[in-house]
């Protein structure tokens, strides 16, 4: 397969550590006139928010956190509300949180500075009493980036790098604004979308990345080679369910959340799998443990379809006779 009908973007599919299929299609800058390749560098969006609860787990390892303490142990000037959340109501988005637009008069052209955004939206009650029901949220991660840099003493992308992205060897993967190069510029309706400042918050969907970094870090989690094996069943674990929050109408259906994971079902197998969206970018990354195959796709045009794309490779998920 040469071709993805109404892909702008990469996709890659291995089935263990064999390349079944990899497919690169548009321009990655209009403008530039460069386009596409496996190498191209996306905004991955929320599949940023596994390397998130990732880093978190790596403190809680250490004992530096703690999951079902309150977080104002660690964030001591933490809004009153906040108070009595914990780490993993963050990470399971059970925390009583909205999302962006529940912030009157968001602007994600215009969000500030993380510290910026929380104080503002500290202002919002919660939608649901803490550990009780839930809803996506994802400035529940940015408050997970602020006590991994509060208690690390590091900045997020900083700790990113030293304790998970340089050790697996994902040279092409950075957190924070874009790289100086090889980057795939954001669309929308054919026009160039440009949100550095949104996709910068730490946490929520901040990632840069390659097909082949993603899959690298799927292969390395999966042995055991980014959090120890106790972690890693817990940020995997069937966790609580999504209630319909999730859409259950494409290929991708979400059942349950564990920790910066979904779980549920891809053309109906188990798989364990996170999309994003940005604006100017849309991003998949799958995998689907009976076959062993890891499904990622990235693009950066809001118009397209992933759903379409997934489609489309469904029969290259699946071994031969």
């Amino acid at each position: 397969m040469q071709d993805i009908d109404g892909l702008n973007g990469s996709l890659l599919v291995k089935r263990g550590s064999a390349t079944v299929l990899q497919v690169s299609n548009g321009a990655a800058d209009t403008e530039a006139g460069t386009v596409c390749t496996p190498d191209t560098r996306f905004q991955i969006a929320s599949v940023s928010k596994q390397f998130t609860a990732a880093a978190a787990m790596l403190l809680v390892e250490e004992g530096a956190l703690a999951l079902r303490a309150p977080i104002a142990e660690w964030l001591p000037d933490c809004p009153r509300r906040w108070r009595e959340l914990t780490l993993h109501q963050l990470l399971t988005h059970t925390s009583g949180l909205g999302h962006w637009w529940e912030l009157t008069g968001f602007d994600v052209t215009r969000p500030g500075t993380a510290e910026e955004f929380l104080r503002l939206f500290a202002e919002v009650p919660l939608r649901t009493p803490p550990g009780t029901t839930w809803h996506y949220s994802s400035p529940g991660y940015l408050l997970v980036a602020q006590l991994i840099e509060e208690v690390s003493g590091r900045r997020y992308a900083d700790f990113l790098d030293e304790r998970i992205l340089l050790p697996l060897g994902m040279e092409a993967t950075c957190a924070g604004p874009p790289p100086p190069r090889g980057v795939a510029h954001g669309y929308q309706r054919g026009r160039r979308v440009d949100v550095e400042a949104f996709a910068a918050m730490p946490g929520a969907g901040d990632i840069w990345s390659t097909v082949g970094d993603l899959a690298r870090y799927t292969s390395a989690f999966n042995a055991d080679g980014v959090v120890s094996p106790s972690s890693r069943a817990a940020m995997t674990a069937a966790g609580v369910p999504t209630a319909g929050d999730a859409g259950a109408d494409g290929p991708v259906v979400i059942d349950r959340y564990g920790y910066g994971y979904c779980l549920g079902t891809l053309a109906g197998r188990p798989a364990r799998f996170h999309p994003g969206d940005n604006p100017g970018y849309h991003s998949l990354l799958a995998w689907l443990p009976e076959l062993d195959v890891t499904l990622v796709i990235l693009c950066n045009d809001e118009d397209a379809s992933v759903d379409d794309a997934l489609r489309q490779v469904l029969p290259a998920l699946t071994p031969g006779p």
